[in-house]
């Protein structure tokens, strides 16, 4: 039995990616998350095939309620604002407690972060180890004869 599953995010063919199958699950359950939720906000930011930055929008928080957690594969960023007493005629700006996690590729290192005016601002890097990098693949030269392929 042939079994087909097509994709609610992306359109492209599936078939073209074969042994993926729990990567497109994965993908569809995080963006269906990440629709619902839509707190903070963020942006992913490509400087380089191999340097990016993750930028989270969090004002009205401060540096020293934001946890931010590294493991194998994942980023997770918390942040609780804290008890705030105030008395608000009119509050817009939510501080509620958050959970945001990033799924990270095998060879993705977070770098560092920063807390600057409200904005969160997470570098990460690609560190591909040497094995693992493009290289390029010399072309024999064979004139089409069985004994002139060096591999006979």
């Amino acid at each position: 039995m042939v079994h087909t599953t097509t994709s609610k995010v992306f359109s492209f063919p599936h078939s073209r990616f074969i042994g993926f199958g729990q990567v497109w699950n994965e993908i569809e359950k995080l963006s269906s998350i990440a629709n619902e939720k839509g707190f903070p906000r963020h942006n992913v930011i490509k400087h380089s095939d191999t340097k990016l930055t993750i930028e989270l929008a969090l004002a009205g928080y401060k540096g020293e309620n934001i946890h931010i957690e590294s493991r194998p594969g994942l980023l997770i960023v918390t942040g609780d604002s804290g008890i705030d007493e105030s008395e608000y005629l009119y509050k817009g700006i939510t501080t509620k407690k958050f959970t945001e996690t990033f799924r990270l590729a095998e060879h993705v290192v977070v770098d560092g972060a920063d807390f600057v005016n409200g904005l969160l601002v997470i570098d990460l890097r690609v560190e591909l180890p040497e094995a693992q990098r493009p290289r390029s693949i010399q072309i024999r030269n064979v004139s089409g004869g069985k004994n002139d392929d060096p591999r006979n």
